[in-house]
């Protein structure tokens, strides 16, 4: 007895989700490794009523508030803070070693980061403040 074969249908891969799911991905890796390109630090740093604006300097030293030092985008100990300040000793000379120290930073970390380039002989040494804010008087 001869049993009559199924015709069987040709297997078929169907590409279209496929290629719109490689499309999503791929619009969701561009878009997601665009946004942050640095991270900012919170800083509160203390005020000054006769500070001056400056000039530009290329050498920017930030004590933050939990006793780390960063120089560029480096974060340095104060082990480390010399070696890393004497590698950019000359621009500092040149241009000024301007220190970002946080309002909460113990005065050891910023007189210790004072110290390391004084050592340098970088004499331009500048701290960063910010203005006050001064009220607005009321016009009648």
């Amino acid at each position: 007895m001869r049993f009559p074969r199924r015709r069987r249908d040709p297997v078929e891969v169907n590409l279209t989700p496929l290629i719109d799911v490689v499309f999503l991905l791929l619009i969701f890796f561009m878009v997601s490794t665009t946004f942050e390109t640095r991270q900012a630090l919170e800083l509160e740093l203390p005020e000054s009523a006769s500070g001056q604006p400056m000039e530009a300097a290329p050498v920017t030293l930030v004590v933050t508030a939990a006793g780390e030092y960063r120089l560029g985008e480096r974060v340095h100990t104060a082990g480390t803070l010399g070696d890393a300040l004497a590698a950019q000793a000359e621009q500092a000379r040149e241009h000024g070693l301007v220190v970002e120290a946080d309002g909460r930073a113990a005065h050891a970390d910023v007189v210790r980061a004072l110290d390391r380039a004084a050592g340098l002989e970088i004499r331009h040494v500048r701290i960063a403040t910010e203005a006050v804010a001064t009220p607005q008087a009321e016009t009648p």
